[in-house]
């Protein structure tokens, strides 16, 4: 049995301020009357809400008077709100950037020749190399004749297929062909200098001379190349024979080149 004292000891331990024993402790101290009174009912207060009105009205609300118009703001112009020039850079679209389309690479063959003192590079039109009985390789050793060079040229390596690669991500427009057939022609001029090269056809005159059908039957400089001597295809010369009276006299102007004991 707990006495008095330690059992107010354990409730004010336990935080316990009101309580009461379901049976009559021993050495218990007697308990509040108070505390064994039922609790009353709560009662809530009872608050009469206003009658309804049909519609309150502002108090500050401008009341239109009988015989007068309400007035009505009409908005200006001038009082417009202005939109700063942020907002309209925002409404304004911006401009849709166009990527240039990828230039196809260029295709063509060329073979390199020599005969004497000069560098031949002549356009495949076929593709294929000469044969001793094409016709376009027949007009080529007359054209050599007439100009006093032999007429059995010498065929200088493989001819110059473009583009090298059928597939893949290298770089073959119409620069890098210009740069692969000037440095092709560069490395021959270095085993055997010339004193002109020929450019026969429009592929030969466009990435070894950098012109186009324009410079026909003149001279050009080229660098690193040195003179070169533009002309059209074998297979033009053989579908358009006036073309051939050009190139004669062009070549009359230019075989002292190639020929300075004859002048």
């Amino acid at each position: 049995m707990l006495i008095e004292s330690r059992r107010r000891a354990y409730l004010n331990a336990m935080q316990v301020v009101h309580w009461l024993p379901r049976t009559e402790l021993p050495f218990a101290a007697p308990s509040r009357p108070e505390l064994l009174l039922p609790l009353a009912p709560e009662v809530l207060p009872e608050f009469d809400a206003p009658p309804a009105t049909p519609a309150q009205v502002p108090v500050n609300a401008p009341v239109a008077r009988s015989g007068e118009r309400p007035k009505i703001e009409i908005p200006r112009p001038g009082n417009a709100p202005k939109a700063t020039s942020k907002a309209v850079e925002q409404v304004e679209p911006e401009p849709e950037v166009i990527k240039p389309k990828p230039v196809p690479p260029p295709r063509f063959a060329l073979q390199l020749l020599r005969a004497g003192s000069c560098l031949l590079l002549v356009e495949l039109a076929t593709g294929q190399p000469f044969q001793s009985r094409d016709p376009s390789y027949l007009l080529l050793k007359d054209m050599l004749r007439a100009a006093g060079l032999p007429d059995s040229p010498q065929i200088i390596g493989e001819p110059v297929r473009w583009p090298l690669l059928v597939r893949g991500n290298l770089d073959q427009g119409p620069q890098a062909a210009t740069d692969f057939v000037q440095g092709f022609i560069q490395a021959r001029l270095e085993e055997s200098p010339c004193v002109c090269i020929w450019l026969i056809g429009l592929p030969a005159v466009r990435f070894a001379g950098e012109a186009d059908a324009e410079a026909y039957y003149r001279e050009l400089p080229v660098e690193g190349l040195g003179n070169a001597w533009a002309l059209p295809g074998l297979e033009l010369l053989m579908d358009e024979p006036q073309r051939k009276a050009d190139v004669w006299q062009a070549m009359r102007r230019l075989m002292a080149r190639w020929k300075p004991s004859d002048e």
